[in-house]
Parts: C-alpha cells; sequence; structure tokens
C-alpha cells in the first residue's frame, strides 16, 4: 500500500475513532467531565496547588475531544504557522474568559446545553470547511469571529463542571489561573501533533481529494456530540 494511501486511512481512522468514543464511551472521558479522581483530588485540595492543577488542566485538554474535534476544524485548511498561531490565539482568548469569569464570577448555564453547543461548534466548522456556507447560503461568516464566540462557549462548558464542586476559596484565584494555563499548555501540545500529522498529508495529492470525506466525518462527530448532550438535557432530574 502507498504511502498516500496510509496516510489517508490514518487520519481517516483517527476521526472515525474519535466520532465513536463520543458516542459509546462513558461521560466522564469527554464534555468537560472529570474524572472520579481527579474530582476527589479538586474537592479536598485545601490551599494553592499549581503544579497538580496545571496538570490538571493539561490532561484536561488533552483528552476533551469535543475541543480537539473543533481545533482539528479550525487548523484543517490553516498553512501558515501565523495563521494557525491567530485563530489559536481567538480560541485561547474566548476559552480563557469564560473559564474564570465562569468559576471566579459566578456566571451559570445549564451544562447540557452550553455541551450542545460546543457539538455544534464542531458541525459549524466541518461545515464552513466544505464551503457550505456559500455553496448553500451564498455568503460566509466571519471565521476569526466564530472562532472567538465558540472559544467562550468552549471554556464555559469547563466553568460549568467545575462550577458543581466545592472548590475552598482558599487558593482558589492561583488554582483556576494554573488550571486554565494547563488548559493552554496541553491544547498546544495537541495542537503541534495535529498540525504536524496535517502538514505532511498536505504534501500528499490525495488530500484536497479525501478533505470533504473528512471534514463530513467531523460534522458526524459533532452531531453526535450534540445528540448526547440534548438526551442529557432531556433526562435530567
Amino acid at each position: 500500500m502507498s504511502s498516500i494511501m496510509i496516510t489517508k486511512y490514518r487520519v481517516v481512522l483517527a476521526l472515525t475513532g474519535l466520532t465513536i468514543l463520543a458516542l459509546v464511551l462513558p461521560g466522564d472521558v469527554f464534555a468537560h467531565n472529570v474524572s472520579k479522581r481527579d474530582a476527589a483530588f479538586v474537592v479536598a485540595n485545601q490551599g494553592r496547588a499549581v503544579a497538580a492543577f496545571l496538570y490538571l488542566g493539561a490532561k484536561h485538554m488533552v483528552t476533551g475531544y469535543d475541543h480537539l474535534l473543533f481545533l482539528v476544524g479550525v487548523i484543517f485548511f490553516l498553512y501558515r504557522l501565523k495563521d494557525v498561531l491567530l485563530y489559536v490565539s481567538l480560541f485561547t482568548i474566548g476559552h480563557s474568559a469564560t473559564l474564570l469569569l465562569g468559576v471566579l464570577g459566578g456566571m451559570h448555564a445549564n451544562p447540557y446545553l452550553v455541551d450542545a453547543i460546543i457539538g455544534f461548534s464542531v458541525v459549524y466548522k466541518a461545515f464552513d470547511n466544505m464551503d457550505g456556507f456559500k455553496r448553500v447560503f451564498g455568503f460566509q461568516p466571519d471565521t476569526r469571529a466564530a472562532v472567538l464566540v465558540f472559544g467562550l462557549f468552549h471554556g464555559f462548558g469547563l466553568a460549568t463542571k467545575l462550577q458543581e464542586f466545592a472548590l475552598s476559596p482558599s487558593g482558589l484565584v492561583a488554582n483556576i489561573v494554573s488550571f486554565n494555563v494547563g488548559v493552554e499548555i496541553g491544547q498546544g501540545l495537541a495542537l503541534t501533533a495535529v498540525f504536524i500529522a496535517l502538514s505532511y498529508w498536505r504534501t500528499r495529492p490525495g488530500f484536497l481529494r479525501h478533505a470533504f470525506a473528512t471534514n463530513t466525518l467531523l460534522m458526524v462527530g459533532g452531531f453526535m456530540l450534540v445528540g448526547y448532550q440534548l438526551t442529557g438535557y432531556a433526562v435530567q432530574p
């Protein structure tokens, strides 16, 4: 099998795997949920724990499939590093603002609805990558504004989860800021790997031929995330 075909199948299998995980894995694996062990630490912690919260933030981003699916869509057609940095910075600004405001400022919303919007962000970006807005609606939304706005929802989604815990006020600001920094570190590590893989794939002749199918898979993954969260909203006590 040629290296082109191997690369294509690896990308397709990876995205398919993320889609299946979004559908079948238990809720504590994605969509901002926190493992029982991590939750126990967060609740029991008293005072500053900068290193621990840095680690938890990075872990959240690396294992947050909703974040990763959206960011894969964001950088899918970005060829220049400065463009990647621009869009990731917009996402980071939005994500950081609502994470900090939600936890420290007391902003509240239904977590299922927020996470459903996060799932929709994946659908939106995949549809955008497929040139759907121009083809179907005859116009192109401002992609930079969309990334910033959806970044706000991604950060707020995590904030709603942290709000479920009785966080100690001692060292809270330092811990939440550390957690946010950890999120951005994890995001940088994950995106570096994705960007390297995409950069290699783009050098292969089959990239553009299979880009539409790949973004279709991203869209399917986004719809599954939306359906999962709306089901949770409908059956919640």
